[in-house]
C-alpha cells in the first residue's frame, strides 16, 4: 500500500465514507418508510416499491445486510486512516490515536449524523430507490447473511425473542387512525376529515345520544276524532309519524302518509283506513351503538326506529337521517326545525334550547358537560336540582353557570350558558 499514491489513498478514503453513508441513510429510510404508502405503490405497479415491499417482508435479512455492509466499510476506512497517518505523521506514539480520531469524526459527520438525518427526513422517496441497490446486493451476499443469520436465529431462540407470525402487519388502533386524520391536513379537505372524524366517533355513540326525546316525538292519538286526526296531518312537516292509541307509550304502529294519498284523493279517510295503513313498529334498544344501528337499518330496510330501554319502554326515536347529519352534519333547517345552533357572543354568553344534546353544546361551545347522565341539557339541570327550576334562576353545572330564561309545560325551554373560565 505505500506504493500507492498519497491523493488515491484520500480518494479511496472518501468514498469508503460515502458507501458507509449510504449503508447508514439506507438503514433508516428503509425503517421510516411509511409501509401503507408503499404497498399502495407496489399495488399500483411501482417496481421500486415492490423491491422496498420484498426487502422489509424479511427485515431480519435487511438489517444483516446494511450492518454487514456498513462494518466492513468502516473496517476498511479505519484501516486505510490509519496506514494514513503512518505516512503523513510519521511513526511516532500518538499518530494512531489523531488517525483514529480523525476517522471517527469523518464517520459521525459524513457517514453516520448527516445520512441519517436525510434518510429520516425524506423516506418515501428514498426506500422505492435505494431498493434498486439493495435488492442485488442481498443476493450476491446472501451466503454470509444466511449464516450470519444461523446464530442470530437461535440466539433469539434462546431469549424467547422470536419475531411472531404477522409481526409485520403493522395494525393500527382507532385511535392511531384518528391521528392520521388530524395530521392529513394538506391531504384531506376539512369537510372530508371531518366526516371521517365523526365516523370515529360514531363507534362510541349509542342511539340514545342522537335520538329525539319521547317528549318531543310528533305522534298521532288514533282515539281522537277524525277531524282532529286529518288536521294534524295536514300540518305536519314529517312523512312518517308515530300512532298510539291513549296512552302515548301503547304505540300500534308507524303511518307513512304516502300510504294515505289514494284515500285523501277519493276523501275516504277513517279510523279503520288508518289502521290499514299502519306498519308494524320497529324497535332498538337504547345501548345499540349507532354505526351498528346504520347496518342494522340497511339490513332491515327500515329508515325509523323507537328506542326502547332494557324494560322495553319507549324513550324516543331515531331516524338514518339522524344517524347520517352525525356523519355529515346538519341539513338544510326545515320548517320544523329554523333554531340556529348556539354560539358564544361578544360578552360571553349564548342561548341553548333546554332540549339541545349535550354532546352537541360540548361540541358547539367547546364545554365538558357529562354525557353519563341526562342527553339533553334540561335533563342535566333537572336532574342538579331535582325540580323543575322558575325563569330567573341561576345554577353551576360542572363549572358552567346557566340562566333560566324560558320554561313551558314543566320543561326548560330556554337557557343562558356563560364561558367558563379556562386555566
Amino acid at each position: 500500500m505505500d506504493e500507492i499514491p498519497l491523493s488515491a489513498q484520500f480518494a479511496a478514503l472518501a468514498v469508503l465514507l460515502i458507501l458507509s453513508g449510504f449503508f447508514a441513510m439506507a438503514e433508516t429510510a428503509m425503517m421510516a418508510a411509511n409501509r401503507h404508502r408503499l404497498r399502495h405503490l407496489a399495488d399500483s405497479g411501482h417496481r421500486g416499491a415492490q423491491l422496498a415491499q420484498a426487502l422489509l417482508s424479511r427485515v431480519d435479512r435487511l438489517i444483516s445486510l446494511i450492518l454487514l455492509g456498513n462494518t466492513l466499510i468502516n473496517a476498511a476506512a479505519a484501516t486505510l486512516t490509519g496506514h494514513i497517518a503512518l505516512q503523513v505523521l510519521g511513526q511516532e506514539k500518538w499518530t494512531l490515536e489523531a488517525g483514529t480520531l480523525f476517522v471517527t469524526f469523518c464517520l459521525l459527520v459524513f457517514s453516520e449524523i448527516s445520512p441519517k438525518v436525510v434518510g429520516a427526513n425524506y423516506p418515501d422517496w428514498l426506500a422505492p430507490r435505494i431498493s434498486y441497490i439493495l435488492t442485488p446486493l442481498l443476493r450476491i451476499a446472501y451466503p454470509v447473511i444466511w449464516f450470519v443469520n444461523l446464530f442470530v436465529s437461535a440466539l433469539l431462540r434462546i431469549l424467547n425473542l422470536q419475531p411472531k407470525a404477522g409481526h409485520d402487519r403493522h395494525q393500527m388502533s382507532g385511535e392511531e387512525l384518528r391521528a392520521i386524520v388530524l395530521e392529513a391536513g394538506h391531504f384531506v379537505p376539512p369537510q372530508h376529515r371531518a366526516i371521517l372524524l365523526n365516523l370515529f366517533e360514531l363507534e362510541h355513540v349509542t342511539v340514545e345520544d342522537l335520538m329525539t326525546p319521547r317528549g318531543e316525538i310528533e305522534a298521532i292519538n288514533i282515539a281522537t276524532p277524525i277531524a282532529d286526526i286529518k288536521a294534524q296531518l295536514a300540518t305536519s312537516y314529517h312523512t312518517r309519524l308515530v300512532v298510539f292509541d291513549g296512552d302515548p307509550g301503547n304505540v300500534i304502529g308507524v303511518l307513512h302518509q304516502r300510504r294515505l294519498l289514494p284515500g285523501a284523493f277519493e276523501g275516504e279517510i277513517d279510523h279503520q283506513g288508518l289502521r290499514a295503513c299502519l306498519t308494524e313498529p320497529y324497535c332498538i334498544p337504547a345501548t345499540t351503538l349507532a354505526y351498528t344501528q346504520l347496518q342494522f337499518f340497511r339490513e332491515n330496510r327500515q329508515t325509523l326506529g323507537l328506542v326502547v330501554d332494557e324494560y322495553g319502554e319507549i324513550e324516543g326515536l331515531i331516524t338514518l337521517e339522524d344517524i347520517i347529519e352525525e356523519l355529515v352534519g346538519k341539513f338544510a333547517a326545515s320548517q320544523a326545525d329554523v333554531s340556529q345552533p348556539p354560539a358564544w357572543s361578544s360578552d360571553g354568553t349564548a342561548l341553548a334550547d333546554g332540549a339541545a344534546a349535550l354532546r352537541d353544546l360540548n361540541r358547539l361551545l367547546d364545554l365538558e358537560l357529562p354525557l353519563d347522565g341526562p342527553r339533553t341539557l334540561n335533563g342535566l339541570i333537572v336532574e342538579h336540582l331535582q325540580d323543575i327550576p322558575e325563569v330567573g334562576v341561576g345554577v353551576r353545572v360542572h363549572g358552567v353557570a346557566m340562566e333560566i330564561v324560558q320554561t313551558q309545560d314543566r320543561k326548560i325551554k330556554m337557557v343562558r350558558l356563560h364561558r367558563p373560565a379556562r386555566e
